[in-house]
């Protein structure tokens, strides 16, 4: 199946930390602590019911970028996304 990108803009706090994160339509991730929400089926539809928070796991180097892993602390999904400018990567170093 191919995913289907669908750009949401919203601000959220984190439930993990607190901070407050301006969106910008790809924000997925808080950049402070880098966790997550289960919120979607396909990336910005918010159309899965699970809702779990998103556990940072791992960070993999791609060339010039990174790759971070997140696993629902509820159901146990694990993801992959793009880390961007502003994300506190020293959190899982």
């Amino acid at each position: 199946m191919t995913e289907r990108f669908k750009r949401t803009k919203e601000d959220f706090t984190c439930e993990h930390c607190g901070a407050v994160v301006t969106g910008d339509g790809y924000t997925n991730h808080c950049p402070t602590c880098l966790w997550s929400k289960h919120v979607d089926l396909h990336p910005g539809d918010r159309a899965e019911s699970c809702g779990g928070l998103m556990e940072p796991i791992q960070l993999i180097k791609k060339g010039d970028s990174f790759s971070l892993t997140h696993r629902c602390t509820r159901c146990g999904e694990e993801h992959s996304v793009r880390t961007v400018a502003g994300d506190d990567l020293a959190v899982l170093l």
